[in-house]
């Protein structure tokens, strides 16, 4: 099935419903999508470096800030 969308044409409120829709649909039958094995790859990298110090976490807003900041 081939499906065209006139994006060109499409608001962006228009563009995140339809996103939206789509999300809402595949994630009905969740058991279907199965993530690369490269995403568990990246996973345990990164718990990796948590567990050896190279890496923390922050909380959200601070990230926010500190994200705002680097843009200014």
């Amino acid at each position: 099935m081939d499906i065209t969308l006139p994006l060109d044409q499409m608001t962006s409120e228009e563009k995140l419903r339809t996103m939206e829709a789509l999300w809402a649909d595949l994630s009905r039958n969740e058991e279907d999508i199965h993530s690369p094995a490269w995403h568990g790859q990246v996973l345990e990298d990164r718990d990796a470096r948590v567990q050896s110090g190279q890496e923390k976490f922050m909380d959200w807003e601070t990230a926010k800030q500190e994200l705002r900041d680097r843009l200014k």
